[in-house]
């Protein structure tokens, strides 16, 4: 039987045309962009709709939300697969957020371009087939939300966005496959766990970033605090080291409001018992802070204010634990 699958489109570059003004713009429909890849046609039966056709910096929390409801709804009616097509800046950060909610074994890709389609050589077309046919692929059920770009297949908990403008932007420590004559092939599982349950209309809490550079006073801790936040999220040198005056700063919000510490280097995994001086690791961990685990610092802010709003913060250490470990019986 041919599967079904629902494109569900954003904006972004992939929809972009020229304006009124100067530069482009997302102006193109879901329709459009099905319309450049009539070869979709013959691998499922597709659906293609618009919730939403803005720059991806104008994609909220509220719209990720919307768009996982959207997504359980096609899972239930029976869809195989679902796309998701949006401006490519801030991939990394919404595919995340819909891999923490969405529960079924139902693949969602996410894609997009970095070309719009007046440059020559535009990549919407063959990343939106690409997506297509792992939507459809019944190989990547039960592997959560994939990123799918320049012929690569990416977890969406390890996915980064790690150049401007070339078509190979996403990239990922250990890509899950990647594309060969039109069909994926996958090299191994993704990492799982089990979804989280935002109740309606649960509003979304502050959580800042704040990134210190060297010499720099943590002015901006009790500046975050006063402004609302219900969380920090901490993003520091090396593997999670900070200078004495922020590691008391940060030692005091947290005990008002839970703060998470992550790595600036967006690579490997945050330190929790190497390094002793005040304001490492171990000394951090000590004041109550919790690291950010394999998560970087945009990721770890995903995870920490979904697991406010789901009413579970202390689940933010295993949302943070991408490590694949074998079942146990």
């Amino acid at each position: 039987m041919t599967p079904r699958v629902e494109i569900i489109a954003l904006g972004g570059t992939i929809a972009s045309v020229q304006g009124a003004g100067p530069g482009v713009v997302p102006s193109l429909t879901a329709a459009d962009l099905l319309d450049a890849v009539p070869a979709a046609g013959g691998i499922a039966h597709i659906g293609a709709r618009n919730l939403a056709n803005v720059p991806s910096t104008e994609i909220d929390l509220p719209l990720v939300l919307r768009l996982a409801t959207e997504i359980h709804a096609h899972e239930t009616e029976g869809v195989d697969g679902v796309v998701v097509t949006q401006g490519t800046d801030t991939i990394e950060e919404t595919a995340f957020a819909l891999d923490l909610l969405h529960g079924g074994a139902m693949p969602v890709v996410v894609t997009g371009a970095m070309r719009n389609p007046s440059l020559p050589g535009p990549d919407g077309p063959a990343n939106l087939a690409a997506a297509v046919a792992c939507a459809a692929d019944p190989a990547c059920r039960g592997q959560g939300v994939l990123v799918v770009f320049d012929d690569v297949i990416h977890a969406a908990s390890w996915v980064q966005k790690g150049d401007t403008s070339s078509t190979g932007a996403f990239r990922s420590p250990a890509p899950l496959g990647w594309m060969s004559e039109g069909r994926p092939v996958l090299r191994g599982p993704a990492p799982r766990r089990p979804a989280l349950s935002v109740a309606d209309g649960t509003e979304v809490p502050f959580v800042p970033i704040l990134k210190p550079g060297i010499g720099d006073p943590p002015h901006l801790v009790p500046a975050a605090l006063e402004a609302g936040a219900a969380g920090i999220v901490a993003d520091l040198a090396g593997g999670g080291h900070a200078h004495p005056a922020w590691a008391d700063a940060l030692g005091e919000a947290r005990r008002r409001v839970p703060v998470v510490f992550a790595s600036r280097t967006r690579g490997g995994r945050v330190l929790s018992h190497t390094y002793g001086q005040t304001g490492a690791e171990i000394d951090l961990i000590s004041r109550g802070l919790v690291g950010a685990g394999d998560l970087d610092a945009l990721k770890a802010r995903i995870a920490l204010i979904l697991a406010l709003m789901s009413g579970g913060p202390e689940r933010f250490a295993d949302l943070a634990d991408l490590a694949w470990r074998p079942k146990t019986s």
